[in-house]
């Protein structure tokens, strides 16, 4: 672990330069000012100052969906019953609720072996639209709308979810699985 502070980012304390470093497995706490350094031993005090430690864990998961049927001309969440991996365990009953502020790559698909008719595929943000992908269906092999996009997250009441729209004219039901049904995302920069 390593805790640095910096007068060019706004030290809380005085002087605003230098740099105070606490490493992993070291023997003491080392300052410096550029001009040499001084340890302050095993046991110092620091008094006056704000010490924020930002994670470094970027939350990331994969996720995909069994076949569900999707009524025709409506929007319809879709379910994504297995996690392939969610290392911050941000991910559950289909929703992605990321607790670190900072912006997200996602991506979603969902494939239809229909054959006239579209779909669209969107990314909903705390309930409402935020970002879509669609496909017309072609003549022969079906269907896949693809949705991707970089969302803002606050890292406390932000969420996402996937919600899919088809006019077929009729209840169509997805294929399913990992390739073909899926949302994923990651963490690619805090905020």
């Amino acid at each position: 672990m390593t805790i640095i502070i910096d007068g060019s980012t706004g030290c809380p304390v005085s002087p605003a330069t230098g740099t105070l470093a606490v490493a992993n497995g070291g023997t003491g706490v080392t300052t410096s000012t550029g001009s040499g350094a001084n340890v302050l031993g095993t046991s110092p005090t620091i008094t006056g100052a704000t010490i924020t430690v930002a994670s470094t864990a970027n939350p990331t998961f994969s996720a995909y969906g069994n076949a569900q049927s999707m009524p025709n001309a409506t929007w319809t969440k879709i379910n994504f019953e297995t996690e392939e991996f969610d290392t911050n365990s941000n991910f559950a009953s289909s929703r992605f609720t990321p607790t670190v502020a900072g912006y997200y790559q996602v991506n979603a698909g969902i494939y239809f072996g229909f054959t006239t008719g579209s779909a669209t595929i969107s990314v909903y943000k705390n309930g409402s639209e935020y970002k879509r992908g669609s496909a017309n269906a072609g003549v022969t092999g079906g269907t896949m709308p693809i949705a991707t996009s970089l969302v803002s997250c606050n890292g406390t009441t932000d969420y996402l979810e996937i919600y899919l729209y088809q006019n077929t004219g009729s209840s169509q039901s997805s294929n399913g699985g990992g390739a073909t049904q899926y949302f994923n995302g990651s963490m690619v920069r805090s905020a």
